[in-house]
């Protein structure tokens, strides 16, 4: 059975954009789409099992119809489940990641789901999870370009691997950045940083080379910006249609679930985040 891609919902706003990305993925992507709404263990008002089935078969369930609803009206042809599961949402979410392509999450939410961007839910899940985590603050469309961060670890080249895939099937260009940073003072221009320059877009370029050979329908620009990877990549996702990023890099603690570059791109990407972790 083809993998799912899993959304999660809340009945807000926020999650309601998620929706619509992941369903829009799962139609380019051909594959079924699993929404997951997570009922708490228990409830304030809800104290009896008896009253757990009836407040599930009411807000909760209208919130699962609804959701339903919207992705079977824009999109008829594709393959739609729904769950309601009970338990912690980064529990629940982390269990649904063993067997999705992708989960799709809202960058903030309400009831079960808490506030994902800045919250313990988000950073779990993202950190941790074994397929690629999507979270979608704000849609973006119309741009044609893919957006992608890499420093060469092996967790950037996953990245790679999934923007050039995202980027052949929208039919959009993938702007790849390799964000460095010059040791002097930066306002010194000279021949050897201009050298390091151009080391770093060789590095650059042949970590795209196997990419473009396995996708010459791309279209590829090459970025090495003198600068923090946070605010280049932050930059460029203000004309973007999604960003990708390893979920940690080469700097930073070895075992570290979520580097700072991805953490604090949560925060400040103006597209949807992709956050990619290499497969075991």
């Amino acid at each position: 059975m083809t993998d799912p891609i899993a959304v999660g919902v809340d009945g807000s706003g926020r999650s309601l954009r998620a929706l619509v990305w992941a369903a829009h993925e799962a139609t380019l992507r051909r594959c079924p789409l699993r929404i997951i709404h997570v009922l708490p263990p228990a409830h304030s008002y809800a104290t009896t099992e008896e009253g757990r089935a009836w407040e599930a078969s009411n807000w909760d369930q209208r919130v699962m119809a609804e959701a339903t609803a919207i992705v079977q009206e824009a999109h008829p042809d594709l393959e739609v489940a729904s769950t309601l599961p009970s338990g912690t949402p980064a529990a629940v979410l982390l269990a649904e990641a063993e067997h999705a392509r992708t989960v799709v999450l809202g960058a903030k939410g309400m009831g079960g789901f808490g506030s994902l961007l800045l919250g313990s839910v988000a950073l779990q899940v993202v950190g941790h999870a074994a397929c690629p985590v999507v979270i979608v603050n704000h849609v973006t469309t119309g741009h044609g370009r893919i957006v992608v961060g890499t420093d060469g670890s092996a967790h950037s080249r996953a990245a790679l691997a999934y923007a050039f895939e995202e980027a052949s099937l929208r039919g959009s260009q993938v702007q790849a950045v390799h964000a460095w940073s010059h040791p002097g003072p930066h306002a010194y221009v000279s021949a050897a940083q201009d050298a390091m320059g151009k080391e770093h877009l060789q590095a650059l370029e042949a970590w795209l080379a196997p990419l473009r050979e396995e996708h010459p329908d791309v279209e590829v620009v090459e970025q090495v910006p003198d600068e923090s990877p946070v605010i280049a990549l932050a930059r460029a996702s203000d004309r973007a249609d999604l960003l990708v990023v390893g979920s940690r890099g080469l700097g930073g603690f070895h075992g570290l679930a979520l580097g700072s570059v991805s953490h604090h791109l949560l925060q400040f990407s103006q597209c949807p985040l992709a956050v990619i972790r290499p497969r075991a």
